[in-house]
């Protein structure tokens, strides 16, 4: 295997540090949820691999691993449709994570939200929402400017 060092086009987070700080207070709030955070780093992962951001999908299949993920549920987390790996909860989860990540295909439709409130209390689904859009926001600064090495 070659190692291409992929360098980075711009540091968004030193070059506008009052934007860095604000993002970094909505993520650390985002955090603060009562969901169970295996789901979360699944949820992290699947939007990191559907928006292209490799520092993203590196960080959260990482940190999925270090909290006793099973890697081949990460292996297969591209194709988790197709497989018996995940709960009815984690599928709702995945679900309403691509279809948030894919908005520029079609808006979230009402089944992927229902199947969705049908697995998450009120609160919940508020805070899976918000930690959707959240990673989004992260992947698409890292996608777009590259500004963290991979290490």
């Amino acid at each position: 295997m070659t190692n291409v060092e992929i360098p980075g086009r711009l540091a968004v987070d030193e070059l506008a540090p009052h934007i860095n700080k604000a993002m970094n207070a909505l993520d650390a709030a985002s955090r603060k949820t009562t969901l169970e955070a295996p789901l979360l780093e699944l949820v992290r992962a699947r939007a990191s691999q559907l928006n292209g951001c490799a520092y993203c999908v590196d960080m959260h299949t990482r940190d999925a691993e270090k909290g006793g993920e099973d890697v081949r549920r990460l292996y297969t987390l591209p194709v988790w449709r197709e497989t018996p790996f995940f709960t009815a909860r984690e599928r709702a989860a995945l679900a309403l994570t691509e279809a948030m990540t894919r908005l520029s295909e079609a808006p979230v439709d009402d089944a992927t939200f229902a199947a969705a409130a049908d697995q998450f209390g009120e609160v919940e689904l508020a805070e899976l929402v918000w930690s959707i859009t959240v990673i989004n926001a992260w992947n698409r600064l890292g996608a777009t400017a590259h500004p963290w090495p991979l290490s």
